[in-house]
């Protein structure tokens, strides 16, 4: 070290030397100061060692503290954040006279996941969405709490969940993510006879073997349909808000999967009064029954759905709503990885309990486009053949859509 030092300071004496005749310090003088930055070195290092220990034991207190204080967003266990969104544009044009044409764009949905794993057997999932951006006033959009449940694992193949949650029916009901499906409007078979977006609250059971076969039973919130809207399913929605809660539904379903690629399901629902005994409405009990097949083999994919409501009660009769059924088969193929295309047949009556003509039928064709497997530009086609004064639209439908 001395030697290196002596170095450094002849080195340094000969630039002063060659610098001018200005004074130059002696060597003496020179070494005094390097032994004083070096001094001054150690001290910095001593110092910065003695503030980064006090850091990682603040960061430790306060870790210890959030435990202790129990917050639900960074206690023990894993929090977990997700949603999916989708902008639409319609472009229909309304074929019935008097009729108005569908000319909008609409960010339809915007969706927000949030679950927490409390331990390995314990868990809630929940799901806040926001419905055409704006929820004021008079405004179409609305704030909607469509999943707030408990899952509590009983065993491998076994879990109990109580909360609110989507109704096990159907494909779409449960799984409706923008890239999961094609068309850019959900099917309206889904949409009218079952009806999804549709959630209730309740408790149950689901569960799997090692077969393939899984199951879920649930009691909970029931419909409450009317004689003023004629007893249309999806009017019925109560959407847990202050829900009317005299009379409960109950709901069970099956489905293999024991085949890659390949779902099979059916589900049965039993309501003891579909308008909630409200003896003004003449209604009474009401059963549903669905089954589907959701195949996809390579490039080529086929859904395909049917469900039938039947109602009791001398109202819905009076207007042919005792009976609600409606079908749908939808084959596609992927001709890319990231295109893919497909056409789907929809039938669909409300009132099918009369010999009114009131059967809707729509076809829709179109392509799906996906530059990231979570990201979804689509474009289809509409064609609708309705019941004589009903709106009659056709015409093409654009939308994005994403999850994450």
């Amino acid at each position: 070290m001395y030697k290196k030092s002596m170095c450094f300071v002849l080195l340094l004496s000969s630039s002063f030397a060659m610098a001018g005749d200005e004074a130059m310090p002696s060597v003496q003088e020179m070494w005094k100061i390097i032994q004083q930055q070096q001094a001054e070195i150690q001290a910095l290092k001593a110092k910065a060692k003695v503030n980064e220990e006090k850091i990682e034991a603040t960061g430790e207190m306060v870790e210890a503290n959030i435990k202790e204080e129990g917050s639900t967003h960074q206690g023990s266990g894993k929090s977990h954040f997700g949603g999916y969104g989708e902008l639409h544009y319609n472009n229909l044009d309304n074929k019935t006279a008097g009729g108005s044409d569908k000319d909008e764009i609409d960010f339809h949905r915007f969706v927000l996941f949030f679950s927490h794993d409390f331990t390995e057997s314990i868990r809630f999932v929940s799901e806040l969405e926001v419905e055409h951006v704006i929820s004021a006033g008079d405004e179409a959009g609305g704030v909607e709490l469509e999943q707030a449940y408990i899952d509590f694992d009983i065993s491998d193949g076994l879990t109990a969940q109580g909360g609110l949650f989507l109704v096990p029916v159907g494909i779409i009901n449960e799984t409706h993510e923008p890239p999961s499906f094609y068309g850019v409007e959900r099917n309206p078979v889904e949409k009218n006879i079952l009806p999804s977006t549709w959630w209730e609250a309740g408790a149950g059971i689901h569960g799997n073997t090692d077969i393939g076969l899984s199951y879920a039973m649930y009691a909970h919130s029931g419909l409450k349909v009317s004689a003023a809207k004629n007893y249309a399913i999806r009017k019925g929605r109560q959407k847990v808000s202050e829900a009317d809660a005299s009379d409960l539904a109950y709901t069970g379903r099956i489905k293999w999967t024991g085949v890659p690629g390949l779902e099979l399901a059916i589900t049965g629902q039993y309501q003891t009064d579909i308008t909630q005994s409200i003896a003004s409405e003449n209604g009474g009990s009401a059963w549903l029954w669905e089954a589907h097949v959701d195949l996809q083999k390579g490039p080529f994919a086929l859904k395909a759905l049917y469900a039938h409501w039947n109602l009791d009660g001398s109202g819905p009769e009076s207007v042919g709503a005792d009976v609600q059924k409606g079908f749908y088969i939808e084959p596609a193929v992927k001709i890319a990885s990231q295109w893919g295309v497909f056409i789907r047949y929809n039938q669909w009556d409300n009132q099918a309990g009369n010999s009114l003509d009131s059967e809707y039928q729509q076809y829709n064709y179109g392509v799906n486009y996906w530059p990231h497997e979570d990201v979804v530009v689509k474009m289809d086609w509409q064609d609708q053949s309705t019941p004589d004064g009903k709106s009659e639209l056709d015409g093409f439908n654009l939308g994005i859509g994403y999850q994450f």
